[in-house]
């Protein structure tokens, strides 16, 4: 881990971190790191101009719920990479298993997703990270992610 990190980190910065980008880059900044006990907390802005807001709906656009879940696992990834001294040139992890993965409230354009992320424990190439998406405070979806690197 870096010595002189310093928050927040920026959309530049979770670049380097993870290999994610447009229109698949779900995390927009880091506001809290807390290495010790594993915990981040990200911010996702919702834009109405998310190319998934088109067809998710036409009128009523609402942001799909398994995209949460996946900047979920994003927060989790940029935690990791943080916490181990990794960047994006480092081995590939994939999402493999999500569970209990609840949907509280609709997330809509406007609204501001603060993604709050611990991981629960890291064993080898895996990571099994517990996160809640909210919104204004209150929780509007959360889950369960275990993640593993790629093999090769």
């Amino acid at each position: 881990m870096n010595d002189t990190l310093q928050l927040p980190i920026d959309i530049t910065q979770i670049q380097e971190l993870i290999p994610h980008r447009y229109p698949f880059l779900l995390v927009d900044k880091v506001v809290e790191l807390d290495v010790d006990t594993k915990q981040i907390v990200c911010q996702k802005n919702v834009s109405y101009n998310e190319p998934y807001f088109q067809g998710h709906f036409p009128g009523r656009p609402i942001m799909p719920g398994v995209l949460i879940i996946e900047a979920l696992a994003q927060a989790g990834g940029v935690m990791t990479q943080l916490t181990l001294g990794r960047d994006a040139q480092s081995k590939l992890f994939y999402m493999v298993k999500v569970e209990n993965a609840r949907f509280n409230k609709q997330v809509i354009p406007g609204d501001v997703l603060m993604l709050h992320v611990q991981m629960k424990r890291l064993i080898r190439n895996m990571g099994w990270y517990y996160g809640e998406a909210r919104v204004n405070g209150e929780v509007v979806a959360s889950a369960e992610v275990m993640c593993a690197g790629a093999k090769g």
